[in-house]
């Protein structure tokens, strides 16, 4: 390992060009983490105002999912097309804070147990329109988004 050659481009006497770029995730890792956080607490707060009973359609769930895929929609045209964002806002908005947010491992919960419970209609049309829900609202929001940004532009 003493041995490799240096790359010709790297100036190991620049401390930035030294680092080893394992190193440099460590930010990210902690605005996921943090994002998450946020986005769970507000999934789980979602679930105390809009309770659901075991045995029925999860209400609260879908929506949950849908308006988070929306939002997901219009982020990643704003930071694609529009906003140069800090490296730090895609992993701590996107996938920290929407990631935790929409909830699709509570989704395939929910499912399994309204099969399980012997709701298998109501599981599988779960299934079904929270998937065409999700695409949907992914869909629109990306393209009126971008409407409203043409729209906009001189």
């Amino acid at each position: 390992m003493l041995n490799e050659p240096v790359d010709p481009d790297v100036d190991l006497h620049s401390p930035e060009q030294r680092k080893d770029p394992r190193l440099r995730q460590g930010p990210v890792v902690a605005s996921v983490a943090l994002g998450g956080a946020l986005g769970a607490a507000a999934r789980y707060g979602a679930s105390l105002l809009w309770p659901t009973a075991a045995d029925a359609f999860p209400w609260t769930t879908l929506p949950v999912n849908a308006i988070g895929c929306a939002v997901i929609g219009v982020f990643m045209v704003v930071i694609t097309d529009v906003w140069a964002a800090h490296r730090l806002v895609r992993p701590f908005f996107g996938t920290g804070v929407l990631g935790g947010f929409t909830t699709f491992s509570t989704y395939a919960t929910d499912v399994q147990r309204l099969v399980d419970g012997g709701e298998a209609r109501i599981g599988l049309s779960y299934l079904a329109l929270t998937l065409l829900a999700a695409m949907a609202s992914v869909w629109i929001a990306v393209t009126v988004t971008r409407r409203i940004i043409e729209w906009r532009q001189p």
